[in-house]
């Protein structure tokens, strides 16, 4: 079958068709390809950035695990520092408490001395009383009274008032070792005092 020249020329017409398209497809892809190449440029760019982001982010990764260890390393050291202070802190609490009591009971004797000393004072102030009103009584009965007459109640007087003057130098020595306990205790008890203001000044 021979092909006339209206078939030759409608295949060649089809043929030029179908190259044009192709050519308008090849230029389509020319512009695709550039574009994919444009992007896969950027996308090198963003990787090549990405991995130096990486790369910075792996040492900070690294510095903080160092960061962390070593605070671990610190809360432990601390902890441990917090359960000795606990301890001595409840120590001192102890102590502080035995420091009271014992404050406490110094008041009470220091409160019993006092009272003490007190009767002793007025001991000493009503044998002193007496001591003058005897003194009185000898110059009355040395004027009033011959002194051959007066010689045995004379006796008795002076028997009577060593026994008094003995009684009040007892006395005197008691009320002396007393006033010196009572200046001691008084020592102590500024003592205790100032050492429980400083054990209360180290726990605020």
């Amino acid at each position: 079958m021979s092909l006339t020249k209206e078939d030759l020329q409608a295949i060649r017409g089809i043929v030029e068709e179908s190259v044009s398209g192709l050519k308008e497809d090849v230029s389509v892809l020319k512009e695709d390809v550039s574009v994919l190449k444009e992007d896969v440029s950027v996308l090198k760019e963003d990787v090549s950035g990405l991995k130096e982001d990486v790369s910075v982010l792996k040492e900070d990764v690294s510095v903080l695990k160092e960061d962390v260890s070593g605070l671990k390393e610190d809360v432990s050291v601390l902890k441990e520092d917090v359960s000795v202070l606990k301890e001595d802190v409840s120590g001192l609490k102890e102590d502080v408490s035995g420091l009271k009591e014992d404050v406490s009971g110094l008041k009470e004797d220091v409160s019993v001395l006092k009272e003490d000393v007190s009767g002793l004072k007025e001991d000493v102030s009503d044998l002193k009383t007496r001591m003058t009103k005897v003194e009185s009584d000898m110059r009355e009965i040395k004027v009033d009274l011959l002194e051959n007459t007066l010689i045995p109640k004379v006796n008795e007087i002076a028997a009577y008032q060593k026994s008094v003057c003995e009684r009040y130098s007892k006395d005197a020595d008691r009320f002396e070792q007393k006033i010196t306990i009572v200046d001691m205790l008084d020592g102590t008890v500024a003592d205790h005092s100032r050492r429980i203001q400083e054990l209360e000044c180290k726990q605020a």
